[in-house]
């Protein structure tokens, strides 16, 4: 069986982009966060650069919706707009740089910054930084430049945020929000941008029943008190992805 517009993307391919976005959009339920970090490097190994980004893109944005209401009562809209206004800065060069790399480099960047984010996450990392409009501006422009050029957008975010003073209920809900406009973002640079893969927007609308329904199921789980629950299972399934995702195990 081959995917419409997506040639090569086989049945074993395609069941594996079926479990990548259940287990994504189970991770994005319940900790707010996370779906990139799983979903990319499965991705990566099965679909070209651009494909990938725009079904996590096109997936992730309408599988976010039913948790955007209770992100935007729980979440911080000032600080997402200035974290927005950074991420549309620095986004167009990272997809820049993405069109001059090859696949293989574009994979060991996916997993290189998911470990990378695990590993301050796991060192226990904190800080206690109220940033400031420049300070966000700054954040954002960094996640914008690690989307385009490895589709993971919200790392930076997700390390201020996590290590600082915040409760785990307010970062979950900013990131919900965060995210949505990057998906959305996305989506417009790559169409400007003419590199807008069709077979990817197919197979991301596809994806969206799996991981729409793990990302209510996640979000009916998710429960304040148990945050570090949740925190230790998502590290758990995004050092397998990540590790899953490198380009030595012949994949």
């Amino acid at each position: 069986m081959n995917l419409p517009l997506v040639p090569d993307l086989g049945g074993p391919g395609l069941a594996l982009m079926v479990a990548a976005a259940a287990i994504a959009g189970l991770v994005r339920g319940f900790a707010g966060f996370g779906s990139a970090l799983v979903f990319m490097p499965f991705a990566g190994m099965v679909l070209s650069p651009f494909a990938a980004i725009a079904a996590l893109a096109a997936m992730d944005l309408v599988g976010s919706l039913p948790n955007l209401p209770r992100g935007w009562r729980e979440g911080h809209p000032r600080e997402i707009s200035f974290l927005a206004l950074g991420f549309a800065l620095l986004l167009p060069v990272g997809l820049a740089l993405l069109t001059a790399v090859p696949t293989e480099v574009f994979r060991i960047g996916i997993s290189v910054t998911a470990l990378t984010a695990l590993a301050l996450l796991l060192a226990g990392w904190r800080h206690v930084w109220h940033p400031r409009a420049g300070g966000l501006v700054g954040v954002g422009a960094l996640s914008g430049f690690l989307c385009g050029a490895t589709g993971i957008a919200g790392v930076p975010v997700i390390l201020v945020l996590m290590t600082g003073p915040r409760g785990a209920a307010h970062v979950r809900a900013t990131l919900i929000l965060y995210l949505a406009l990057v998906d959305a973002g996305v989506l417009a640079a790559l169409a400007i941008m003419g590199r807008l893969d069709l077979g990817g927007l197919v197979l991301g609308a596809l994806l969206l029943v799996p991981f729409t329904l793990a990302t209510v199921a996640g979000a009916a789980m998710f429960r304040p008190e148990r945050e570090r629950i949740y925190r230790r299972l998502a590290n758990l399934i995004i050092l397998g992805s990540a590790l899953a995702g490198l380009p030595i195990w012949g994949g």
